[in-house]
């Protein structure tokens, strides 16, 4: 690979908008040794646990002692060519069947055997030859899944700034790397740069946490200038960090770079098997290497699975062992008996010639010979064919399931994929399916689908939820089923709810424009510019192209403009300004450009808006702000979050739309969709500037109070807003979604759907996936608001709760109809206080009655303690 010195760069210094530059291990020579964050950050380094020392493109160290780290190679495999027969033949003797065999082969080699040996033991290899032949077959596609990994290539730094292409499992710890877009990073990395000026990528980590969402990394600051090959020529460094430990979230090292020590952190770590996006490339140099790692610490050895039909298959074969015991033992006492009195007057038998076998004198002998032969003779008791008929069976189901074609991914390519078929049985012993909402039954691509602007709801398009309800409420009256998956084969433009009022539920216009499903003209080329409140209209749509954190790219070869977001979410509005005709076209260092269309009167217009700083979204702000300077030289506060984040910092004068666009969002949150408020302020210089200094004081701030005063502060300038609007997104079901749920609940599968939705919301969407309905009686668990002291509430709260809990299950007993289906629906307050010691189990003896359960407004950690409780009750 050769130099590149005439490489496009990103010149964007996301340090400047972002609030986490305030993170950076780095700043200036504050950082020194003794001082900054290295001190904080590092101070366990060097200690146990900590031991681990890394030379900078210098991996030749680490090859031999005294480190002699590990290589990047990995293996899955159950067994390796050494390991196999032991351990094939010692999982083959776990089964006690083969135990039974074993010892009958073995005894076929002695007189008392009435078989020949070859009778016993052909059988015996068969079925153990058979099954460790696909035990080994298995292990062996495991291996080229793992030699596919293997041979991966990556980019590494050979020396003289020059990159040449080597296999994953060729790499070493200190080796540098370059990761292009769209790659799997092949090892634990600390980022050095990126093809952003600034050292900032985007990384998706779903296949290790399952999450869909970009993450963004940094590097340090001090590492940005090595942004080309060329650079690597002389670099040297020294990494002092935590030894190898499964802990995904955690990183606590150190750099010693030309002469400084700067402290590591988790946001500057790239874990193996994420993959880099959104971003051209990354330079990265190695820290764990194969099993070292992160992920594969967290994998466990392939283990020895036995499923629950073949554990009862040996209970089986211990009750039909002593079965066979007590016959041979019965057959051989009345044996022994009868050679002790009867042989004697048996003289034909000649029995002055007859060996110990049938010994008159020693019957007790004869007796013990005679139990060995019968317990071969009756061996066939004992079912061996029935093994070789469930290997049989399990290799062919295998087969079935990777070329179902039912279980192919048109998207990828891929078919489903049968790793072992040891468990295949298991899967038909499935009896409760726990599910979220977003990504699972929806696709997680969000498409804009209405907005509520100046107390005037925008968008006339349904739902899919929307439809699913309203056939739902049609079909009420007359008390007949409805299967939901007809809501989309309906052709009908109506349905009569009510006498005289009528609900539109057309077929849904497929938009040709991905993330934009909004109709209403009113709003469309133009239009907006003729309601009464377009000043409002133009604030709403100025908000939707500036506050956000999206990189525009244009494609080379059509020239359309894509946008590169840290959610789908966010990528909808900007797809949707665009189409109303406000469209983000450019993003430099400390600017936004928006391309107006129809906010002059002389056409279409460039404006710029001077991004002075940018307060980031997260889970607990639930709200970004981007504060800009406009052409005219206004400052003003961009801010979209939660509606309630939104509502508790509108000023007095911002809140004149505030009882219609909640109203709005309610009927919209009923509808399924994904709801935000708009808002915005106009900030003095004065102001603006005294909170600035403010804000750069916290954001260079070093400690572990930082992010309390950063946040701090930013509640100092989020307030006094004027409520704009809000909108609608919506996240559509994956295709095929109720049907699938349709038949899992015909199959008698109990579906759990855990969603942060409010009530109303998660039953409409229960309806739209076929998880609620027609005929299901609903039994719905709720906490009623009161203004009792905290004691007295949540003693009240559980009394009521443990009150509908006890109805609910009485309701259960006393259905007479022995096809009624059952569906709970709870809320997130009644579910914390439902899984408490002493009401989890009425709860959960409601719960596995019901066919259906939706658990609504629950957080991630309510998500994480449903699992274990349905689990281990």
């Amino acid at each position: 690979m050769g130099r590149s010195g005439g490489r496009r760069r990103d010149r964007l210094r996301w340090s400047k908008l972002y609030t986490f530059a305030c993170f950076r291990s780095s700043h200036s020579n504050n950082e020194a040794v003794g001082g900054g964050p290295a001190a904080a950050g590092g101070s366990a380094v060097g200690g146990p646990g900590f031991t681990r020392v890394v030379h900078c493109n210098n991996s030749a160290v680490h090859r031999r002692k005294p480190l002699k780290y590990p290589t990047n190679y990995i293996s899955t495999t159950k067994y390796n060519i050494l390991t196999f027969l032991p351990k094939a033949i010692f999982e083959q003797f776990r089964r006690v069947a083969n135990l039974y065999f074993l010892l009958t082969a073995i005894l076929s080699l002695t007189p008392v055997c009435p078989f020949s040996a070859v009778s016993m033991i052909a059988p015996l290899a068969f079925v153990v030859g058979l099954s460790m032949i696909k035990e080994g077959v298995e292990d062996w596609r495991r291996f080229m899944q793992d030699m596919k990994v293997n041979n991966r290539k990556v980019a590494v730094h050979k020396g003289e700034g020059d990159f040449e292409y080597r296999h994953w499992e060729d790499l070493a710890v200190g080796d540098v790397v370059k990761v292009e877009k769209d790659q799997f990073f092949p090892a634990d990395l600390l980022l050095l740069s990126s093809s952003y000026e600034d050292g900032i990528c985007y990384v998706e980590t779903m296949n290790l946490d399952g999450e869909t969402n970009l993450k963004v990394k940094r590097s340090l600051e001090v590492t940005l200038p090595l942004e080309e090959d060329e650079s690597f020529k002389d670099f040297q460094g020294l990494i002092r960090c935590e030894d190898p430990n499964p802990s995904l979230y955690t990183f606590i090292g150190n750099l010693e770079y030309e002469r400084q020590i700067y402290a590591i952190d988790p946001f500057q770590i790239l874990l193996r098997d994420s993959k880099l996006r959104n971003t051209s490339f990354i330079y990265g140099v190695v820290i764990f290497t194969g099993h070292d790692s992160k992920v594969m610490q967290n994998s466990t050895e392939s283990p020895s699975k036995r499923s629950t039909i073949e554990k009862k298959m040996d209970l089986i074969i211990y009750i039909l062992f002593t079965v066979l015991v007590l016959i041979s033992l019965i057959s051989s006492i009345g044996f022994a008996v009868r050679i002790k009195y009867d042989l004697p007057n048996w003289w034909y038998l000649q029995p002055e010639k007859s060996n110990k076998l049938d010994d008159p004198t020693r019957p007790a002998l004869s007796g013990i010979f005679h139990l060995i032969t019968a317990l071969i003779l009756y061996g066939y008791l004992i079912p061996i064919s029935l093994y070789v008929s469930i290997e049989l069976v399990k290799v062919l189901q295998a087969h079935f399931i990777n070329q179902d074609l039912h279980m192919f991914d048109e998207d990828t390519g891929n078919t489903a994929q049968a790793r072992t078929s040891n468990l295949n049985e298991e899967l038909g012993q499935v009896h409760t399916i726990l599910s979220d909402k977003t990504g699972t039954l929806t696709c997680n691509q969000m498409d804009f689908l209405k907005c509520s602007i100046a107390g005037v709801s925008y968008g006339v398009g349904s739902s899919e939820v929307e439809l699913a309800a309203a056939k739902q409420m049609a079909s009420g009256d007359d008390g007949q089923d409805i299967h939901v998956q007809d809501v989309w084969e309906n052709n009908e433009d109506e349905i009569q709810l009510v006498e005289g009022v009528t609900f539109s539920v057309g077929r849904t216009r497929k938009s040709s424009i991905k993330g934009f499903s909004f109709e209403d003209d009113r709003l469309m080329q133009g239009n907006w510019t003729k309601e009464p409140n377009s000043s409002t209209i133009l604030m709403f749509f100025r908000i939707l192209a500036v506050c956000h954190t999206a990189i525009p790219e244009v494609n080379e070869a059509t020239g359309a403009l894509t946008y590169e977001a840290e959610s789908p979410d966010e990528g909808a509005f900007l797809v949707a300004a665009r189409e109303f005709g406000f469209e983000f076209f450019k993003r430099t260092q400390s600017s936004v450009f928006v391309r107006e269309k129809f906010s002059s009167s002389n056409g279409p217009v460039e404006r710029e808006f001077k991004i002075l700083n940018l307060l980031e979204f997260n889970s607990k702000r639930k709200r970004m702000s981007v504060i800009l300077k406009d052409e005219d030289g206004q400052i003003l506060l961009f801010c979209k979050g939660a509606d309630s984040i939104i509502f508790d910092r509108l000023a007095k004068n911002g809140r004149m739309i505030e009882a219609d666009t909640s109203k709005h969002l309610n009927d919209y949150g009923e509808a399924g969709l994904r709801t935000l408020a708009l808002s915005y302020r106009v900030l003095d210089e004065s102001e603006y500037s005294s909170w600035n200094a403010e804000f750069l004081k916290a954001k260079t701030s070093i400690g572990p109070d930082r992010e309390l005063q950063l946040e701090r502060v930013s509640e100092l300038i989020e307030r006094d807003l004027i409520l704009v609007g809000a909108t609608a997104v919506e996240d559509k079901l994956q295709s095929g979604v109720p049907q699938c749920i349709d038949r899992l609940a015909q199959a008698g599968l109990k579906i759990w759907v855990l969603t942060g939705d409010k009530m109303e919301t998660a039953i409409n969407i229960g309806y739209a996936c076929s998880l609620l309905r027609q005929g299901m009686r609903r039994i719905c668990l709720s906490i009623p608001t009161d203004d009792q002291v905290a004691q007295d509430a949540n003693k009240a709260a559980k009394e009521s709760l443990m009150s509908q809990i006890a109805n609910g299950s009485q309701m259960v007993k006393l259905e007479k109809d022995p096809d009624a289906a059952f569906a709970l629906v709870i809320d997130g307050k009644a579910l914390t206080f439902a899984l408490e010691d002493d009401m989890k189990h009425m709860f959960l003896n409601l719960a596995i009655e019901c066919a259906s359960v939706i658990c609504c407004r629950v957080s991630p950690k309510q998500k994480a303690l449903v699992t274990p409780s349905i689990t281990n009750p």
